[in-house]
């Protein structure tokens, strides 16, 4: 993928507009220290004109003490500038950076989860890592080298044509062929930074794909052959570096061939003037000074044009995610939820996720009785879980409405929906962090007998006891250091701690031995007295005492009843039932 030259003014035009602009007084002040070291460039260049004539050819001992003295004035000046000026440039880009950073991270949080799941999250750790790298290259390196290159230069061929208006006509002409040369190098480059991207992108796919499944990759002796792709991705990673480098570098040969040629060409053209006393000796020191120290801008200049191409191809790919739109957002406008009762009814509602050929829930109408507890049960794909990931609007339904308590939940306030729902899902989700602060995930300001409670309620604390830190303890990546049931009841003890009004319960005990579960569903139980409850579960014993259980089949309801009830009028969950029993 390459870019065409507006995309890049566009891309760089937003850029500045949107993130730079508000740092302008740096970059006010970086142009003034480039415009010192334009200065003390060509200074050192001229100087050697009246060190050459004064000390050299006139002997004049009074020079030959204060040119020195200058050199080193001028050098000092230029080095204090040159830090300065791309010091404030380095902040500006990391400013810059930082803000992008951000943007993307809360564009992540709020994005709805069908979003989210579109896109691996190795690709995000690429956009968050490598491409914003090259935008902070852009502005650190590319602003500086435009600002101090472009002026040194102009200030160096002025002093060229000060000292010899022949000679410098001579050294500009080399300059439009290094400009072509650079744009050609510039297309290459935005090509192979795209495909570094990808690379770079799979690559961060693998490696967490390898962490995180590194029990199944060992259980299916799949070590080999996970390594063949490491290495493959890994080659792939590094032939999509050395490509990159090797377009930087192409430019290094060709403008030191440019350079001799132009060395050349001047040293034949500076003897025909000498000798026809056009060109004084100290002119001509003083004019080869000036030409050699161009020769460092001249190549900046002409590389600056792929640096450029680098950072607007990654800024492309980064407000792509920016410029996501999200179809799930709070709206400041719309009210906050007001529980009553806590009645949740779905109107005819249909959902299809977007990679999927037919509705996951079809047409479905339900009334989800507050203060009691309704079960989905149903095969694998039937669409429990679409119905409970509606709820609190993890996805958003084609058609139809839900309500609660008479509210349009797609007409109140987003924040306020969840804050008044709690949820134990199959996956569990836990952090890299102590026993506590995960825990007190749901409820940040909750006291420790708060959380000690919730604890027990869950029938956690008897394992949290016996850890080496108690609820200090860190409990590694997703709770690795825990059992598989350990983490199920951290996960329950939070959702108990949280004390919403809806609590929806996806496989809770999933994890869970029968002593455990048994425990937690009394724990349960309790909790759910007077709050609307909504369970999946597959083990349908631990069900048998809800107040309604919805059999599903298909994305649609087809009964609905007691335990009993069912048993004697639907064979669907009579069959379900009798193969988990038998």
């Amino acid at each position: 993928m390459s870019l065409t030259v507006s995309e890049i003014i566009y891309y760089l035009k937003r850029l500045y507009r949107e993130y730079v602009i508000k740092y302008i007084g740096r970059l006010i002040a970086a142009l003034f220290f480039s415009l010192v070291v334009a200065g003390t460039t060509a200074a050192i260049a001229w100087l050697l004109d009246p060190a050459v004539k004064k000390i050299f050819i006139e002997n004049n001992r009074t020079y030959a003490a204060l040119i020195p003295i200058a050199i080193i004035l001028v050098f000092t000046a230029k080095a204090i500038s040159l830090y300065m000026g791309r010091l404030l440039v380095i902040v500006v880009g990391f400013r810059v950076v930082q803000n992008l950073q951000n943007q993307m991270a809360e564009h992540l949080l709020l994005s709805d989860t069908q979003t989210l799941e579109e896109k691996h999250s190795g690709k995000y750790i690429s956009d968050f890592l490598y491409d914003v790298g090259q935008i902070q290259n852009l502005i650190s390196t590319g602003v500086l080298n435009m600002l101090k290159d472009s002026l040194t230069l102009v200030a160096l061929v002025s002093l060229m044509f000060y000292q010899n208006w022949k000679l410098a006509l001579f050294a500009v002409l080399m300059i439009p062929l290094a400009a072509i040369f650079a744009k050609s190098l510039g297309k290459r480059m935005g090509k192979v930074t795209t495909q570094a991207a990808r690379s770079v992108g799979s690559f961060s796919t693998l490696l967490l794909e390898t962490i995180k499944g590194a029990r199944i990759i060992k259980i299916y002796r799949r070590e080999k052959i996970e390594q063949q792709r490491s290495e493959a991705a890994i080659k792939d990673v590094t032939q999509k570096g050395i490509k990159i480098g090797k377009t930087l570098i192409r430019a290094t040969p060709i403008m030191e061939t440019l350079t001799g040629i132009m060395i050349a060409g001047f040293i034949y053209f500076a003897g025909f003037l000498i000798s026809n006393g056009e060109l004084g000796i100290n002119n001509f020191f003083s004019f080869l000074t000036a030409m050699m120290l161009s020769y460092q801008p001249t190549r900046s200049l002409a590389t600056l044009n792929m640096t450029i191409y680098q950072g607007t191809a990654a800024a492309k790919r980064i407000f792509a995610i920016i410029d996501e739109k999200i179809q799930i957002r709070d709206e400041e406008k719309f009210p906050g939820l007001k529980i009553k009762k806590g009645d949740i009814k779905f109107e005819k509602v249909n959902f299809k996720y977007k990679a999927g050929k037919v509705s996951a829930i079809k047409n479905i109408s339900l009334d989800i009785e507050g203060g009691k507890i309704t079960a989905l049960v149903g095969h694998s794909g039937a669409g429990k879980s679409t119905i409970m990931n509606l709820i609190p609007r993890f996805f958003q339904q084609q058609e139809g409405k839900i309500v609660i308590d008479g509210q349009d939940i797609d007409r109140v306030s987003l924040y306020s929906l969840r804050d008044q729902i709690s949820m134990v899902s199959q996956d569990t989700i836990l952090f890299d962090d102590t026993v506590e602060n995960n825990i007190k995930f749901a409820k940040i300001d909750a006291t420790d007998e708060e959380m000690h409670e919730a604890c027990e309620q869950a029938v956690a604390d008897e394992f949290i006891n016996e850890l080496p830190d108690k609820y200090q303890t860190t409990i590694g990546e997703n709770g690795v250091r825990l059992s598989g049931g350990q983490k199920q009841r951290l996960s329950i003890a939070r959702a108990i701690l949280k004390n919403a009004p809806i609590i929806l319960l996806d496989e809770a005990t999933s994890s869970l031995d029968t002593e455990s579960e048994q425990k937690v569903q009394n724990a349960i139980f309790n909790l759910t007295k007077n709050k609307t409850t909504l369970v999946i579960a597959h083990r349908l014993s631990t069900i048998k005492k809800a107040d309604n259980i919805i059999v599903m089949r298909d994305g649609n309801i087809v009964s609905s009843g007691k335990h009993d009830l069912l048993m004697q009028t639907s064979g669907d969950y009579k069959n379900l039932y009798n193969k988990q029993v038998i």
